[in-house]
């Protein structure tokens, strides 16, 4: 009994304290709701008050920024209404313009119709003075015109000789010195040695008995050689000496080099021939590459066609007068280059030119035309530059057109005229000056000539009663257009026309 009321006691005790906790729970939760809804009021009552000072701030700022719109818009008003007055103004002085123009346009076309109707009454007038001068002359327009410059010419001729007397002199003098300036600076920076070569190939042998191993048994070996190689082998009594003979110098080298290598061996029969032909063939072709190899070596030149170095070097066994071509050349292209430096021409240009001038020489006795035109013709095929190409083709014009062909065309005649530099035989240089004189000689008025200087100027004395001092002018530049068309020979050639008049009297 005790139990159970202890345990109805103890239940009784847990309910009062939970009802106790849970009062005193509620207390405190109303307690701590009051507390957050105050502090949320006063939340809500700071940010109204921000709030209304916000919109009081943004009204303000709006106010501000609708008077700056005013004032802003209020001044552009104002430009656009200046700009509005500038535009009236204007367009009125434009108007204004347009109509002083059109009245301008109006007196222009009136004053040009009055010049029109003048020009017309002039021109009556004119043609009526015409018909009366021809009338009173006898004569008509084109009569009396040649009769007037036939007059002014008679009576300007004596006063345009002096002054191209003058002229020439002057400028001549200024030219010649400046040249001989240059031409000597440029051969003293090049004193290379004479190349002058012989054209004779003879061939030393061992004994006379080789003639006749030679000649073989009823010519065969002799007329085998020939016959491959295009040359004819003189033998005569010289004693242990034979001569090639043969217009191409390659054809001559080869049969050199064949029967050296002969005489060696000692075997001489026709299938040995064959062979020591082949042999120096192929020797003598890349003898001849090495030689084109070398020169644009020398010369400092790049970028030349394998094939054309080739024929270059085949100038090595040509010469002119004597003078081996492939050194003539090389001596050229020193020149040139030299020459071009001091004159501001193109030294690439000139120094290829020089080098390649005489190109055509290489193989002119194979193909027919004049050196300069194959010259011309195998440059191009290489794919040479026009200006290189004409340089060969006009070195012996008269008037080249390019500066670099005038340079070439000079280093040319420095070479060639050399003392010791080219040589021909006597009778060569006789009918060479015999030449020469016969053709001054047939010209009207000469009274006699004389080929000087080896041939390098011919003085020609004229009769001052038939040939004036204009028409000696003119008769020098004839002699020398006459000398080109008609003979060969290496340089250039002086025509001096000398006109000498004397008076004579005597005091008594």
């Amino acid at each position: 009994m005790l139990n159970i009321i202890w345990s109805i006691v103890t239940f009784l005790g847990l309910l009062v304290g939970v009802a106790l906790g849970y009062q005193m729970r509620r207390v405190w939760a109303l307690k701590r709701k009051d507390s957050v809804e105050a502090k949320v009021e006063n939340l809500i009552n700071e940010a109204k008050t921000k709030q209304k000072e916000i919109l009081l701030e943004a009204n303000d700022k709006a106010l501000k920024v609708i008077e700056e719109a005013k004032a802003e818009a209020k001044e552009k008003e104002q430009e656009i209404s200046r700009s509005q007055q500038r535009l009236e103004s204007r367009e009125t002085l434009f108007d204004q313009k347009l109509l002083d123009l059109e009245n301008k346009k109006q007196e222009l076309i009136d004053k040009a119709a009055k010049i029109d109707q003048v020009k017309e009454e002039i021109g009556k007038i004119k043609e009526e003075q015409m018909a009366k001068l021809e009338r009173v002359a006898a004569l008509n327009k084109d009569e009396a015109k040649q009769i007037l410059l036939d007059n002014v010419e008679r009576q300007s001729q004596d006063d345009l000789l002096i002054r191209m007397k003058k002229l020439n002199n002057q400028s001549n003098e200024e030219i010649e010195k400046k040249a001989k300036e240059m031409l000597s600076l440029a051969m003293q920076r090049c004193a290379s040695s004479h190349a002058a070569e012989t054209t004779t190939t003879t061939i030393d042998l061992p004994s006379d008995e080789m003639k006749g191993r030679i000649i073989g048994r009823e010519g065969r070996n002799i007329k085998a050689f020939e016959q491959l190689t295009g040359v004819e082998i003189i033998i005569d009594e010289t004693p242990q000496t034979i001569t090639i003979s043969g217009f191409s110098p390659i054809r001559r080298q080869v049969a050199k080099r064949a029967l050296e290598k002969l005489i060696l061996d000692g075997r001489i029969q026709p299938v040995r021939i064959e062979e020591a032909i082949d042999q120096a063939k192929k020797e003598l072709a890349a003898e001849i590459t090495k030689a084109g190899q070398d020169a644009i070596y020398e010369v400092g030149i790049t970028g030349i066609d394998p094939k054309l170095v080739q024929i270059l070097g085949r100038l090595k066994y040509r010469t002119s007068y004597g003078q081996n071509i492939l050194n003539h050349s090389i001596e050229v292209t020193y020149l040139a280059g030299l020459l071009a430096q001091m004159l501001g021409a193109d030294v690439a240009i000139a120094k290829k030119g020089a080098l390649f001038h005489d190109i055509g020489k290489a193989v002119d006795h194979d193909v027919s035309g004049g050196h300069p035109e194959i010259g011309y013709d195998i440059l191009k095929k290489f794919g040479m530059a026009e200006e290189v190409a004409y340089i060969a083709k006009s070195h012996h014009d008269d008037q080249p057109k390019t500066l670099e062909c005038v340079i070439v065309k000079t280093a040319d005649a420095i070479s060639g005229a050399r003392p010791g530099a080219r040589k021909e035989t006597f009778e060569q240089y006789v009918q060479r000056l015999e030449e020469l004189e016969g053709i001054a000689k047939n010209f009207e008025g000469v009274e006699k000539c004389f080929a000087i200087q080896a041939g390098r100027e011919v003085r020609v004395f004229v009769m001052p009663n038939i040939v004036d001092d204009y028409n000696a002018t003119k008769l020098a530049r004839d002699i020398a257009k006459k000398i080109e068309s008609e003979l060969k020979y290496p340089g250039e050639i002086k025509v001096t026309v000398i006109r000498e008049t004397r008076v004579i009297d005597f005091a008594r």
